[in-house]
């Protein structure tokens, strides 16, 4: 056995921000069949949101969320708690999709950020949020331009960015791979996942909100003025419905055309104790990679190192199964990485790795529609940066069911649909083709072929 695999030899195959002996117990099911005026599907962050701001906005409103399995059992509790003012997943991304009213939704995105911050202090949740900001790293010479070149863009709309050589990055997070960097110290936030979700949950019933999990939805009709939520637990009668189910097939066809499902998988460390001096990090930022295929990377509370990414692991015809969360290849990969991004951590072990389901889109950031003649509203798509963006996800739906005077139903990031993905099976080979394109550009320093050429040309512009 070698020390990689000594490394990996110990870890639970478990959620790191999930095992925690103070843990919330499960919630009751559905009983039967039931009334709501409103019905939120998914107990993650955009339906927490929706639920708590629909809850405060209007307290009459009866709200009930129902959740197949448990309060952020999914993406939401699996991710490694980025929180990003960034609603387009990055400013380039926003200027090459957005730019019409690029401004008017930066504006947006850092009222949602600044909103989340002071909803997460007044609500008393304990979601160890810490305003650090966020460290991009070039760990390829090729890279060096494109840090220096997104400093730049930032700059110019008003963040605040400093730049470092090898020397200046190495000397707040150390390792030989890195070439240069970058420090956003606006904007950019971390959080342990699960216990802002939980505390969403908390404040949901704390304002007179219902939760039931393991209560998963069959089917959704009209009836007469509302709808109906079918369950496998029962039927619930309702005036609307906000879904938030991320990347699990959904009766609403539109959402299955928007997003596939890619796995993220995640190592965390051993608690690194004295030995996390050797690193630095002294600012504890939120930290990832510039490359095609990156790396993102934080520390936890108790001094552990959480190392995810890399691999975008699609498997053929959209399946998801729990099978996939344990992929060895994978993990093995990211323990190779990590301890070359880290050398001087050897013999450090592993003692979590995970992985979650990223409901990815064409345009890399989340999209929102209506069904059922408008009442039905959903939000999908955030492609792995919905920390943040998802309490802006949950207000939206809200406002095209019950406010559509609201000028942030005007914005292009709400009104356009992204691209839809193509049929199976042509799909499935599309998507494994862009996997391995990405892979070979970055290979090639960077050099885009022939395959993500035509994907930019035709507007999907696959870089992550």
């Amino acid at each position: 056995m070698d020390a990689v695999d000594r490394s990996l030899a110990d870890s639970d195959l478990r959620v790191l921000w999930t095992d925690t002996a103070d843990r919330p117990g499960p919630a009751a099911s559905l009983d039967g069949d039931d009334r709501a005026d409103l019905v939120v599907v998914g107990a993650g962050y955009t339906g927490l949101w929706a639920a708590l701001r629909s809850l405060e906005a209007e307290p009459s409103r009866s709200v009930l969320v129902i959740d197949a399995g448990a309060v952020v059992g999914q993406a939401s509790g699996r991710n490694g708690g980025f929180v990003s003012a960034s609603l387009t997943h990055g400013l380039a991304n926003g200027i090459a999709r957005f730019g019409r009213d690029l401004d008017a939704t930066l504006t947006a995105g850092r009222d949602n950020f600044a909103g989340l911050v002071s909803d997460v202090e007044r609500l008393g949740i304990d979601a160890r949020l810490e305003r650090t900001g966020a460290l991009a790293v070039a760990t390829e010479p090729w890279c060096v331009p494109e840090v220096q070149e997104d400093a730049a863009r930032q700059r110019a709309h008003g963040e605040d960015v400093e730049l470092f050589d090898a020397d200046g990055i190495r000397a707040l997070v150390d390792s030989p791979t890195f070439l240069a960097g970058s420090w956003t110290r606006s904007g950019e936030a971390l959080v342990d996942p699960a216990r802002l979700g939980w505390g969403l949950a908390d404040a949901v019933r704390a304002a007179g909100g219902r939760i039931v999990e393991r209560t998963r939805m069959t089917g959704l009709e009209r009836h007469g003025a509302g709808v109906v939520v079918r369950t496998d637990r029962g039927r619930i009668r309702c005036g609307a419905v906000v879904l938030g189910t991320n990347a699990a097939r959904s009766p609403v066809r539109s959402i299955n055309r928007r997003v596939v499902p890619v796995y993220d998988h995640v190592l965390a460390t051993e608690p690194l104790g004295d030995r996390l001096a050797s690193v630095g990090w002294a600012g504890r930022q939120g930290m990832s990679d510039t490359t095609n295929q990156f790396h993102y990377s934080r520390l936890t509370d108790d001094g552990r190192i959480v190392w995810g990414g890399y691999d975008a692991v699609f498997h053929d015809w959209g399946r998801i199964d729990e099978r996939f969360e344990d992929r060895p290849e994978t993990f093995r990969r990211l323990a190779e990485h990590f301890h070359t991004t880290f050398p001087q951590l050897e013999g450090v072990r592993f003692s979590h790795r995970w992985a979650g389901v990223i409901d990815t889109s064409t345009r890399f950031s989340v999209s929102f529609g209506t069904a059922l003649d408008g009442r039905v509203a959903y939000a999908v798509g955030y492609t792995g940066l919905g920390v943040g963006a998802s309490r802006f996800g949950g207000h939206v739906c809200l406002d095209l069911l019950f406010r559509p005077e609201s000028p942030l139903l005007d914005l292009d990031l709400v009104r356009r649909a992204p691209l839809p993905f193509p049929p199976e099976p042509i799909r499935t080979v599309g998507v494994q083709l862009t996997r391995r394109a990405i892979a070979r550009a970055d290979a090639r320093e960077g050099r885009r072929g022939p395959w993500l050429r035509l994907l930019d040309r035709l507007g999907l512009g696959f870089d992550s």
